[in-house]
């Protein structure tokens, strides 16, 4: 599964809405809560009315699980190259807070002999959060919170402190699993996250600055988000504020279960902006149990890329509403060829479960064991399709190489097209057509030359003759296929 890089750069008015996210926005007030034991009455008022919630239950049964956790390590020797990230890249920062860098101080990390870092390598420290899951003094955090620490150290609520040893960390979801030398340690009560709704309200335990235990609340604001380079995380997007050292806290709801753990925001400062994200903790506790048991992570992989539909998609590939996951390519030799799957099929469900938003599917399917056969409810040119498929085990993301650029003739498409060389076309890809110049319903959509057309509306195109017909025979609605370097998305153009 492979989240395609340059839908924002390619498609202008989703780059627009991305960044508008960016602005801060105003407090949500709480939505009814879910009744429960530690819901007060308020929580439970008549549906349709808003209420307050007193979350004060909650947080005195389960605020002494939540643990700071603060790390020590080498310091980066170079400055971040942050200005050669793209905008949107600029604006989704991880929020583990930046080390303080310089001598090492009381209780930092030695070197040979104990007069710390041989030739005075400075040392990098930061803070987190986490929360024990097992009496034992199992602990989730954040991976990025504890990736590269010499020395990681869990302060409980009642002060005592505790050298972690990291179990294991998972970079491609962000979970960390340590483990602490304690028995009969408070513990939290996870939940579902599928069960939580938009509108409903939850809070954050955390260390925001290292202020330990630090309590905020809001609401839902969306559910299986899909953020830039987080390939496996349906996340949960809430207006709780977040801050550097809340990373690896739990988010809980109404009921008083954690359903997901915080770990992105989207800001302009690196401080909170009203957009927050959590792990949901059903993703977390699959990677936990695989990390305690195997100390790696091992995830299905079907071999396909994927995308969003939208409305404009949506009507292009017959579907009533936007739901599923668009296939924007089908890698050579994949579980996914090998099954049948094709560039332009929607994957609807899999194992009977539908799939409502793209960002579903890459962790349904990691979540599956390599050799495991599934069955997918495909909608191809249209028509309902039945299909098994072999789960197979995840690689590394395999990128193709980059497309030189094109030459002639126009369409109601407002492009100049012409069709591949010998040689142009990587080794097993589709030859499609060269863009040389896009104006009109093209340029509009963002489609720019040297960008390569596959299909329209998920017919294969390799010449103009067969660019023209097709796009005759869709009406005013058409998807064209495009590649960029090393990504692919569907772009909608409306003609008429």
């Amino acid at each position: 599964m492979h989240r395609i890089p340059f839908v924002r750069s390619l498609i202008a008015a989703s780059i627009a809405a991305t960044l508008a996210a960016c602005n801060p926005v105003s407090p949500v007030s709480a939505a009814p809560a879910t009744s429960s034991a530690l819901a007060t009455p308020a929580a439970s008022a008549v549906a349709g009315r808003a209420s307050a919630v007193d979350f004060s239950e909650i947080v005195e049964r389960y605020g002494p699980a939540v643990v700071n956790v603060s790390v020590t390590g080498k310091a980066p020797r170079g400055p971040q190259d942050a200005a050669s990230e793209e905008a949107l890249r600029e604006c989704l920062r991880r929020f583990a807070p930046p080390g303080a860098q310089g001598p090492r101080g009381p209780g930092g990390p030695r070197g040979p002999g104990g007069q710390g870092e041989p030739g005075g390598a400075p040392q990098a420290r930061g803070l987190g959060s986490g929360f024990i899951v097992a009496a034992d003094g199992l602990i989730l955090t954040n991976a990025h919170v504890v990736n590269g620490a010499d020395e990681i150290t869990v302060r409980l609520t009642d002060r005592r402190e505790f050298r972690a040893k990291l179990v294991g960390l998972d970079p491609q979801t962000d979970v960390a699993v340590l483990r602490i030398d304690a028995k009969g340690l408070p513990t939290v009560r996870l939940g579902d996250p599928s069960r939580v709704k938009v509108g409903e309200p939850v809070l954050a335990i955390g260390s925001p600055y290292g202020f330990e235990n630090t309590v905020t609340a809001g609401i839902v604001s969306a559910k299986s988000r899909s953020l830039p380079d987080d390939t496996y995380v349906p996340f949960i997007q809430t207006d709780v504020a977040v801050n550097p050292g809340n990373s690896g806290g739990p988010l809980f709801d109404a009921r008083g279960e954690v359903i997901g753990i915080n770990s992105q925001i989207y800001s302009r400062t690196g401080g909170f902006q009203g957009l927050s994200f959590a792990i949901p903790i059903d993703v977390a506790s699959q990677v936990q149990a695989q990390l305690v048991e195997h100390g790696k992570v091992v995830r299905g992989r079907f071999g396909v890329s994927i995308q969003e539909l939208d409305q404009s998609l949506a009507r292009a590939f017959g579907l009533e509403a936007p739901r599923g996951a668009l296939v924007t390519g089908v890698e050579p030799g994949s579980p996914a060829a090998a099954a049948g799957l094709k560039t332009g099929d929607v994957i609807v469900a899999l194992d009977g479960a539908p799939i409502s938003r793209s960002a579903e599917l890459p962790a349904r399917v990691a979540g599956m064991k390599p050799g495991q056969r599934a069955s997918l409810e495909v909608l191809r040119e249209r028509r309902p399709q039945t299909m098994s498929i072999v789960v197979g085990g995840a690689e590394p993301v395999r990128t193709a190489q980059a497309e030189p650029a094109a030459v002639p003739a126009a369409s109601r498409l407002g492009l100049s097209v012409r069709e591949l060389r010998p040689g142009e076309a990587g080794a097993g890809e589709p030859a499609g057509l060269l863009v040389e110049s896009a104006g009109g319903p093209a340029a509009q959509a963002g489609i720019r030359p040297g960008d390569r057309i596959l299909s329209v509306n998920g017919a294969p195109v390799a010449t103009v003759a067969q660019l023209r017909d097709r796009v005759k025979a869709a009406g005013d609605e058409v998807a064209l296929l495009i590649q960029r370097e090393d990504a692919r998305v569907f772009v909608p153009l409306r003609l008429g």
